[in-house]
């Protein structure tokens, strides 16, 4: 019998996974205007629960839904300007709660919503900053004194993001999302320096629903057949969180983080036992992500370093293991990542100099996602499916020593990325219908 499935009523549920921040952080010093700008990108764990309320029309959905989280989003790397133990500027933000109240509008293929989203966000941040320094009066060297400011509001803004929500049968749905909270900008002035933060949240998380109200009895249980190679194309989105140092004089740490668009091909192969599934897939991926923002050692004047980090490509080799739930597909996925990193780095320490740091680097990724049947307004045949899946990729470090006008210097960086991205699938074992 065919499904069916009708996905208005209220709902209920949890939700896990993990935030990431790319937020643009700027140093100002007058009389000489001494600039200096980073990224802080507090990253950790988050968890809460949902609820909300939809209406189907057709294939269409609309909804509302509110959610809260606790998070343990953190960040104290930064350290800009001098890094020594007499001479610092240090910033330590936290992100301990946030929440959002969103609508939802959706297409409905059968037990399968895909949906955007977006709406208010709020969150409690804490900021802080320490200014360590040895003053000198009158030739006079005085013990070290470190100047600690601390900033804690809720902050308000926006959310907008995108995801999949699939029945795992009866009145359970799973879903994987992706949400951007943009929290505003904030300025403050300690002394004669002013300080301007962008506050800009990267949400990846899985979540499970329980809808109040059964769903049509005839929705299928019996579990597609999902054996056999499939090919398709990818796009999405990556963001880094790229620890960094220059190991130069004073070694300033800071997070570059490349952001852009991400496309590529995959190809696989599916083992079916019952409900369970395993694979073998791999991918290989263009990339737009770039970050060309940071500067340290002023960057108003002479003496300055600026970057331009990018990651051209990058690719993987995974193992998958999954639970088949009537059409649907819930699976975890982890194994071997590639890719290139290059990073140029602009001076001017005694005179202008251009760095150029390229390396082929090998790690792992580890990510969860879901696939299902894709028939988007009954355009594609049965041997199709789209994916949603998010990826974290660890490229490990490197450390490259150079010559920056007769001084050498090393520069060190890490590239641990975070991948959110849809794909397309043809199966060739088509149809892809239910094993009777």
């Amino acid at each position: 019998m065919a499904a069916i499935y009708d996905w208005t009523g209220f709902y209920v549920g949890v939700n896990a996974g993990l935030g990431v921040g790319r937020d643009l952080t700027t140093i100002n010093a007058p009389p000489t205007n001494f600039t200096e700008i980073s990224y802080q990108s507090p990253f950790g764990a988050l968890g809460g629960v949902q609820a909300g309320y939809n209406w189907q029309a057709g294939h269409w959905v609309f909804g509302v839904e509110a959610d809260i989280q606790g998070a343990d989003l953190h960040d104290n790397y930064t350290c800009v300007s001098s890094c020594l133990p007499a001479r610092s500027i240090t910033f330590d933000q936290r992100i301990d709660w946030f929440g959002t109240a969103r609508a939802r509008l959706g297409y409905a293929s059968g037990p399968v919503l895909t949906y955007v989203t977006g709406g208010f966000a709020y969150a409690n941040v804490k900021d802080t900053m320490a200014n360590t320094f040895a003053p000198v009066f009158g030739g006079i060297a005085f013990p070290v004194t470190t100047a600690t400011t601390v900033n804690q509001e809720v902050r308000t803004g926006y959310v907008i993001g995108s995801g999949v929500e699939a029945s795992l049968g009866g009145n359970w749905t799973g879903k994987i999302e992706y949400l951007y909270l943009d929290l505003g900008n904030r300025s403050t002035t300690v002394g004669a320096n002013t300080f301007s933060f962008e506050y800009r949240e990267h949400i990846f998380r899985g979540g499970l629903n329980y809808r109040i109200g059964a769903p049509d009895s005839r929705a299928e249980s019996i579990a597609m057949n999902w054996s056999g190679f499939y090919l398709g194309a990818n796009g999405g989105t990556g963001l880094g969180r790229d620890r960094s140092e220059l190991q130069f004089a004073s070694l300033p740490h800071i997070t570059l983080s490349p952001l852009g668009f991400i496309g590529g091909v995959q190809g696989g192969y599916n083992w079916q036992a019952a409900n369970w599934v395993f694979g073998v897939e791999a991918d290989i991926q263009g990339s737009s992500m770039r970050d060309d923002k940071a500067c340290v050692f002023n960057c108003n004047a002479v003496t300055f370093a600026q970057f331009d980090q990018r990651l051209p490509w990058l690719g993987t080799l995974r193992g998958r293991i999954g639970y088949a739930a009537g059409s649907n597909l819930f699976y975890a996925t982890a194994g071997l990542a590639y890719g290139e990193v290059k990073t140029r780095i602009f001076s001017s320490f005694g005179g202008t100099n251009t760095v150029d740091i390229s390396n082929t680097r090998a790690g792992w990724t580890a990510g969860a996602g879901i696939e299902t049947p894709f028939e988007l307004f009954g355009l594609f045949g049965p041997g199709w499916t789209s994916k949603t899946e998010y990826l974290y990729v660890d490229l490990g470090a490197s450390t490259t020593p150079f010559t920056n006008n007769g001084v050498t210097t090393t520069f060190a960086t890490g590239a641990t990325e975070h991948i959110f991205r849809t794909g397309l699938n043809y199966h060739f074992n088509q149809p892809v219908v239910a094993k009777y």
